[in-house]
């Protein structure tokens, strides 16, 4: 199953300031270059065990990522539509947590 390209399929779009596009393209960066370091751990015929934990590192990392990104939909998205008027955000980020807790 092909995943849809994430630029071709969302049509909402927030403008985030410096410090917050900062700091997530900051962690971003990190988990990039985990990845490509458990990808060389593989092309040297590293231990199965050792790439797992450094596997379980880059979970944590995302996790920590969307942990962020949540908080900040939450206190800038979120309640600026609920300021507006608009409920239905409440809906959308229920089901954005439950899909983050699968």
């Amino acid at each position: 199953m092909n995943t849809p390209d994430p630029q071709e399929t969302c049509c909402r779009h927030k403008h985030r300031e410096a410090p917050e596009y900062d700091a997530l393209i900051r962690r971003l960066n990190r988990i990039e270059g985990q990845v490509r370091g458990v990808r060389g751990m593989v092309e040297r015929e590293a231990y199965c065990t050792d790439i797992l934990t450094q596997v379980s590192a880059i979970q944590s990392a995302l996790n920590a990522f969307s942990r962020e990104l949540l908080g900040n939909h939450i206190r800038t998205c979120v309640v600026q539509d609920i300021q507006s008027g608009n409920l239905e955000v409440v809906d959308d980020l229920l089901s954005t947590i439950q899909k983050l807790m699968k």
